[in-house]
């Protein structure tokens, strides 16, 4: 049994699969966006971040910061919780 947990343990995610999770993100950010009607331009001011962050966003970058968040979603008039379920089940895109 002690042999099935060794063989079964949690491995680190593989830069392949950080970057997976990451686009995936992206993606339905994206998909978000313009489902809102908002182009690159818009959401970034509306959220108040640089145009380059928000693209680094749509391009894979999982934010950590939980206001950075909040204005995302108020930006896109999705709920909060949407968008944190998305970026628990997109954790693994974050360094660790």
């Amino acid at each position: 049994m002690s042999t099935e947990k060794k063989m079964f343990a949690s491995l680190p995610p593989s830069p392949l699969f950080r970057q997976s999770m990451g686009r995936l993100f992206g993606s339905c950010i994206q998909e978000a966006r313009k489902t809102a009607g908002l182009s690159l331009e818009e959401a970034a001011r509306l959220s108040g971040m640089e145009f380059s962050e928000w693209m680094a966003i749509e391009g894979g970058r999982v934010p950590q910061d939980e206001n950075r968040l909040r204005a995302m979603a108020e930006t896109m008039q999705i709920s909060f919780a949407k968008i944190a379920n998305l970026v628990l089940l997109c954790r693994a895109a974050w360094e660790l």
